[in-house]
């Protein structure tokens, strides 16, 4: 490859990252110009911004190809299928997120808070396709960072401040665990990139205690992103407090990002014997991860919805709902070391982009709720089908999705993470699941009965819905409904074509 060749090839692969930063100094710009009265529509030029973003990187899908052909910048960009597909969900949870800010009256006005969140969507993307231990730590650090001062937003709201608190200290220590980790990685084997990192590392001649400590503590920072036990307690006070849409980024567009990072290292750095590409003669550590990998799973489902159980605030039982999913996502995780098929990774992708769609959809009509109502208390929506027949439809697609149930795209996603863990002889861990789906259910469901058979206030007036909310409400739902019934297998071709790349090491 050429040097005029080489630099083509790099533009292209950040060019969502390069376009985005352009639409953020964009908006800053605006407003700056833009009198007050037309500032709410930042939102639309924010949301239709990063949609537009997807389809351009969308079209130059990088083709197929070798990794010596795919590392750009240096090694520090993996330029694959499965970068982009992770990286559509990342903008398209950013996009969805800007969206839905446009109805909060304290935020929707404010071009320097959709210029973070464009900048925190940038560090997720760089998370999806990072392919060295230095991108990958300067993408997570430029996601925290942006999160941390989106969190605490709203410096007059308790809430907020507390939240934006606890998340950075958390995301403090976490950090500094990771990178203590990171840096033991290099000081074994000199090397910063994933792959050539692999190959050196599985041939060295260190002590499994010292390979288990560095995967420890790196393991730290995903568990902390992903909102995994033990690292999860952020999550609920952090969910709560901070802005409705910025809850909305952290549960699809920041988990994304984390759950691409952390296929791919694993991966690369203990491939597991006998996988595609696998170098001969190189150690197998896999099974240091993969058992953590299982223990992570099977506690942070558990955990979460046994605690999802009590909870009577709306944004507290989504989050303990996100600690569970992230114990199903780790049941595919767990899966890929002995996938040669890809199946496993693609069941990892196609979970990833439902539970981004759903979530969206499910903190947009909460939203809209406590714009209407000032409460986020479950007992609250007591009425609401009959006060907002729609919106009532919308949550309940939404927790019907994360429930598992037919005919939403959770069902297919929890589906084929199952079908992943039987491939993989980890049948154990799928039947776990499967006992923790049926407990969530309960509290999904307990949801959905408030709604439609309590009575509501009788004054109750309809829950208004404004034209940025129909758009991200109806696209959430839209990919819900469709990847649940008519759209199941071009996603799935599409999501197992593009965990391949993961596969191929050399």
């Amino acid at each position: 490859m050429d040097f005029s060749t080489d630099v083509q090839a790099s533009v292209l692969a950040i060019l969502p990252e390069i376009l985005m930063t352009i639409l953020a100094v964009a908006l800053l710009a605006l407003d700056v110009v833009w009198p007050d009265a037309r500032k709410r529509d930042l939102g639309y030029v924010a949301g239709a911004g990063l949609l537009a973003v997807i389809g351009v990187m969308l079209v130059l899908a990088p083709p197929p190809g070798k990794v010596s052909d795919q590392l750009l910048l240096g090694g520090m960009i993996r330029h694959d299928q499965l970068a982009q597909i992770f990286r559509a969900m990342v903008i398209l949870g950013g996009a969805l997120s800007c969206l839905v800010t446009m109805g909060v009256p304290r935020l929707q006005h404010r071009g320097d808070f959709y210029a973070v969140l464009i900048v925190a969507v940038i560090g997720a993307s760089l998370m999806s396709a990072a392919a060295d231990l230095i991108m990958a730590f300067i993408a997570l650090e430029m996601t925290s960072i942006t999160l941390y001062l989106l969190v605490g937003y709203l410096r007059g709201d308790a809430r907020s401040t507390e939240a934006g608190l606890k998340y950075f200290l958390f995301g403090a220590f976490t950090s500094a665990l990771t990178l203590y980790g990171l840096s033991l990685l290099y000081g074994f084997t000199g090397e910063t990139n994933i792959y050539r990192l692999g190959g050196v590392l599985g041939r060295s001649d260190l002590p499994d205690g010292a390979v288990a400590v560095s995967l420890a503590l790196v393991a730290v920072g995903f568990a902390f992103k992903i909102s995994a036990v033990p690292f999860h307690f952020w999550t609920p006070d952090v969910y709560e407090g901070a802005p409705t849409p910025i809850t909305t980024l952290l549960s699809t567009a920041s988990k994304a990002g984390s759950v691409a990072l952390l296929m791919r290292f694993f991966l690369a750095v203990f491939p597991p014997a006998g996988l595609l590409g696998a170098l001969d003669g190189v150690k197998d550590y896999s099974a240091l991860w993969v058992q953590l990998v299982a223990v992570l799973s099977v506690v942070s489902m558990t955990l979460g919805n046994v605690l999802a159980l009590v909870q009577t605030n709306i944004k507290r039982l989504l989050a303990y709902s996100t600690i569970a999913h992230a114990g199903y996502i780790l049941i595919g995780v767990a899966a890929i070391s002995t996938d040669k098929s890809a199946e496993g990774a693609a069941a990892v992708t196609f979970y990833m982009f439902m539970y981004v769609l759903t979530n969206a959809l499910a903190f947009g009509v909460v939203i809209l709720f406590a714009n209407a109502t000032g409460s986020e208390q479950i007992a609250d929506f007591a009425g609401l089908s009959r006060r907002s027949p729609w919106l009532a439809l919308a949550m309940t697609l939404a927790l019907l999705s994360l429930a598992g149930i037919p005919p939403a795209a959770g069902f297919v996603g929890k589906f084929l993470l199952f079908r992943a863990a039987v491939d993989a002889n980890m049948v154990w861990l799928a039947l776990i699941g499967i006992i923790n789906v049926i407990i969530g259910l309960y509290y999904y469901l307990i949801v959905v009965k408030v709604m439609y058979m309590e009575r509501g206030p009788e004054d109750g007036r309809p829950v208004r819905v404004d034209t940025p909310y129909v758009w991200a409400l109806g696209i959430a739902a839209a990919g819900v409904l469709l990847f649940g019934t008519i759209m199941v297998s071009p996603l799935v071709d599409w999501a197992t074509e593009a965990a391949r790349a993961l596969y191929i090491l050399l």
